[in-house]
């Protein structure tokens, strides 16, 4: 039985950029930066030479992780949310506007535009689909109700 969903991950292609990007800008918190064995990177990814270098981020009530291959590496894909196989995770703000601020200001790449949530659970929250430094989309959503 599934007890809980312990992280999701995005591969990227620079680690500490992103790593920065997610610490920085959007003010997680950074665990730290692990180098795992290649024989460990090969064996839990089956994929043949695989080395990976792991970042680690805690939130309140939840993890998140960044992936970067230095060996073993794949293609760039198409990140885009229709498309089957994408995923995007979606971070709870205290602090739309000055996220959406300091996003503007690192230069973010907005999919859409801000939004209100017109119904269900998160109705009348500000909503917005943004994209990391590799093309993943990140969806930001307000903690309380646009007033």
């Amino acid at each position: 039985m599934i007890l809980s969903l312990h992280h999701p991950s995005f591969t990227v292609e620079n680690l500490e950029r992103s790593a920065a990007f997610y610490r920085d800008v959007l003010g997680l918190t950074l665990e730290g930066i692990w180098e795992r064995d290649p024989a460990y990177s090969e064996g839990v990814t089956g994929i043949p030479g695989a080395h990976l270098k792991v970042a680690y981020f805690t939130l309140p009530n939840a993890s998140f992780e960044l992936v970067e291959y230095m060996e073993g590496k794949g293609v760039k894909i198409d990140t885009s949310t229709n498309n089957t196989g994408s995923a995007h995770v979606c971070f709870v703000t205290d602090d739309f506007d000055g996220l959406m601020d300091r996003l503007r200001r690192a230069g973010a790449v907005f999919s859409g535009e801000v939004n209100i949530v017109p119904g269900g659970s998160n109705r009348g929250k500000k909503i917005v689909y943004v994209e990391d430094p590799d093309n993943n989309t990140l969806e930001i959503i307000s903690s309380t109700v646009s007033g």
